[in-house]
């Protein structure tokens, strides 16, 4: 038997609770404002269906550049939580998606929220010599020459 590895922090763990903790506290934002049920994973398409209208769920995925499994995903959790409406599309395999009533009333509130994350992160940014730009920058730059999977295969092959 091996050394249970969840027992040592991760390089990522620190991260990762920092984006969890960033996400509770925006969904902290909107139940205060009366907006109990939002997730940020709502808010880019919720705007995006503000502006561009409804469309299908295979439009919605393409203007988010999403997979169409993770955006049917998110179609069906905001369809619970009454912020979008579906109705068959123009053939039996596509739906078209549409804000409820409710959800046109948030986006306000959401795209507000959306530049103020932006804004406050820019700050961090500053306050960290760039570091959150640079980060970012670097990862994407790296996973274009070789992506996560690639890393995670030949690491897993070189274990003992």
């Amino acid at each position: 038997m091996t050394d249970d590895p969840t027992r040592t922090p991760g390089r990522w763990d620190a991260l990762f609770a920092h984006l969890t903790e960033m996400n509770s506290q925006i969904e902290a934002l909107y139940a205060r404002h009366g907006a109990d049920g939002i997730r940020p994973r709502f808010v880019r398409p919720l705007v995006r269906l503000a502006h561009d209208g409804p469309m299908t769920i295979s439009d919605l995925a393409r203007s988010l550049a999403a997979t169409h499994s993770a955006t049917s995903q998110t179609v069906t959790a905001m369809k619970k939580a009454d912020l979008v409406a579906a109705e068959p599309g123009p053939d039996a395999r596509t739906q078209v998606v549409a804000l409820t009533e409710r959800a046109t009333a948030l986006v306000p509130l959401l795209e507000a929220e959306w530049r103020a994350t932006d804004a406050v992160v820019a700050r961090l940014d500053d306050e960290l010599d760039g570091a959150v730009t640079h980060l970012t920058e670097g990862l994407t730059r790296r996973f274009d020459h070789r992506t996560m999977a690639e890393r995670l295969d030949d690491a897993i092959r070189r274990q003992p």
